[in-house]
């Protein structure tokens, strides 16, 4: 009877425990316990228990492994608490109470409110809220509370450190992450070690996947600090992320490391690193990914003109194009590197 009281006080039991998505990548299975519906305001980071209540735009969820779930009306997972910038989908945020339900901002499993959305895409999938996810002792589960990346041990950074090769673009799905793969691909094909390293964006295992597919390792991305996005962080924030990152797998100045920042420069967290002498003073190379010409050449710009960059090559999706490749010579002698028809020979006087 004691028992039963104390079961009951900690809430449903989750006896079969659901999916875990990828944004919760920082929470192992034996913390799941059980789920409450609580008088407590939603935060980042906290782990919700949910039942799928009509599909939309997203119709799978990709676990911690990087598996792809297929979803249905009824289908019951963990999700987690968080706010996304996405013009080709939704912008959302956190709550600022508990509701009924929910949208599904990304497949990486994270909820919040659709601000406004992409007139060309589905309205969100919508998912019931069942209760605050708890632990053993019946606290709310929060990713940021569990990193997986700790303080490391060096605390400053030593002056030759892993030669930096930073890949921003447009916007998102410019090709940055292809582009950052082929790179991972030329140098460790060329023998180099490599590191590889996402440090804004939304949770998506499958952009660090790729670049490990390509030769980096380890790899790592802001999730396995617990934050299951880096859109509304601050700059502190931000520069905490990216420098725990170097002070983890770039201490070791004959090895590279590929990072790349999500969304396009004008993106508001992007933009605020682009300003940052700690990570621009850190630079090896500059790639710039274009979805076409006219975005390329405006992209070097605004590079040039606002942060005072110079990229050391465009690739991106215009980059798979003669046509795009020939519009840009007549504006821009920075040269254009293909992130899908991989030349190593032509990756190697870029990178090295």
């Amino acid at each position: 009877m004691a028992e039963a009281t104390i079961e009951k006080k900690r809430g449903k039991r989750i006896r079969a425990v659901p999916i875990l998505p990828s944004a919760a990548l920082c929470i192992s299975r034996r913390q799941v316990r059980c789920y409450e519906r609580l008088d407590k305001f939603p935060e980042v980071g906290d782990l919700v228990y949910g039942k799928v209540r009509y599909l939309g735009f997203h119709s799978t969820l990709e676990n911690k492994q990087g598996r792809i779930h297929l979803i249905n009306d009824g289908s019951r997972a963990v999700f987690v608490f968080g706010a996304r910038y996405a013009p080709d989908a939704f912008e959302g945020v956190v709550p600022d109470v508990l509701p009924p339900e929910v949208d599904l901002l990304a497949r990486s499993g994270m909820i919040g409110v659709v601000r406004q959305k992409n007139a060309n895409v589905k309205d969100p999938t919508r998912v019931e809220v069942l209760g605050y996810v708890c632990d053993a002792d019946g606290k709310v589960l929060n990713t940021r509370q569990f990193p997986l990346i700790r303080d490391p041990k060096a605390r400053s950074k030593s002056k030759r450190r892993a030669k930096l090769i930073l890949v921003v673009g447009t916007a998102m799905n410019s090709g940055k992450s292809v582009a950052a793969a082929a790179i991972c691909w030329a140098l460790s094909t060329m023998g180099h070690k490599v590191r590889g390293s996402k440090v804004t964006g939304t949770a998506s295992l499958k952009d660090i996947l790729r670049m490990e597919d390509a030769g980096a390792s380890p790899v790592a991305d802001f999730t396995h600090f617990g934050y299951p996005s880096t859109y509304l962080l601050d700059r502190e924030q931000l520069l905490e992320i990216f420098n725990k990152l170097d002070l983890k797998y770039a201490n070791n100045p004959s090895n590279y490391w590929v990072v790349e920042l999500a969304d396009g420069i004008l993106q508001r967290e992007t933009a605020m690193l682009l300003e940052c002498p700690e990570v621009t003073g850190r630079m090896h190379r500059l790639i710039f990914a274009a979805h076409d010409a006219l975005g390329a050449i405006a992209g070097v710009q605004i590079l040039r003109d606002r942060f005072g960059l110079r990229p050391d090559a465009i690739s991106g999706l215009c980059s798979a194009s003669p046509l795009a490749i020939r519009e840009l010579s007549e504006y821009t002698d920075v040269p254009v590197v293909s992130n899908t028809h991989r030349d190593l020979n032509q990756w190697s006087k870029i990178v090295l």
